[in-house]
């Protein structure tokens, strides 16, 4: 199982990224799949996930309707567009997959988003 993340990068504040999940070894419609993210010197924190077996969604507290994730299955990928970006939104985030949301045994290599005020 393959986990590739894209699509981070610098952004002002109030701008937008659209991070991608690319993966391979498993079809992301079987499974949950999450973003998760870490910033230097805090705990993980999970941002959304999708739960394609029952097509539910799920964000993190302090998205508050900023982030939206989709799955392509045709590209077997997901997607996390967020909007609205702040400077505590910086941080590595990560795409994780597995057969619940918040129980994932793959993990991505992350991709950088850094929001300048």
């Amino acid at each position: 199982v393959k986990l590739v993340e894209s699509g981070g990068g610098l952004v002002q504040a109030g701008g937008s990224l659209r991070l991608s999940c690319l993966a391979s070894g498993i079809t992301v419609d079987d499974y949950a799949i999450g973003w998760v993210r870490q910033a230097p010197g805090k705990e993980r924190e999970t941002v959304s996930c999708i739960s394609n077996s029952d097509g539910n969604t799920y964000y993190g507290d302090f998205v508050k309707g900023r982030f939206s994730i989709s799955t392509d299955n045709a590209e077997n990928t997901v997607y996390l567009q967020m909007n609205s970006l702040n400077p505590d939104d910086t941080a590595v985030y990560y795409c994780a997959a597995g057969l619940v949301c918040d129980n994932y045994p793959y993990w991505g290599q992350g991709t950088q988003v850094t929001v300048s005020s």
